[in-house]
């Protein structure tokens, strides 16, 4: 795997499908299947997820086209967010004020 790829969602087109799933979880980020194509979430630029495993991580609804939410976690993200993460900051609600430049 690319630095480039580590560290930017890349979709992969896998056909339709309706339900947000966690398809596979890598020692670089997470796999996440939604409105048929597969987005990956580097651990670079999504840390929520670097030390989450199992059903918390694999846990994600989706309330509204191209936004995912996983409850146990309290992240909240969109599409867009996964697919250009250095457009907006990564806020967390962990700590006041907290904020994660991806790349940082």
């Amino acid at each position: 795997m690319t630095q480039e790829n580590a560290t930017t969602a890349l979709p992969r087109a896998i056909g339709p499908g309706s339900a947000a799933e966690v398809t596979d979880i890598s020692p670089h980020g997470l796999w996440l299947l939604a409105g048929g194509e597969e987005l990956f979430l580097a651990f670079d630029a999504f840390p929520w997820f670097r030390h989450v495993r199992g059903a918390a991580a694999r846990r994600v609804e989706e309330p509204g086209p191209g936004h995912f939410r996983w409850p146990d976690l309290d992240v909240d993200l969109t599409r867009d967010s996964i697919l250009h993460p250095a457009r907006q900051p990564l806020v967390s609600g962990q700590g006041a004020g907290a904020v994660h430049e991806p790349g940082t």
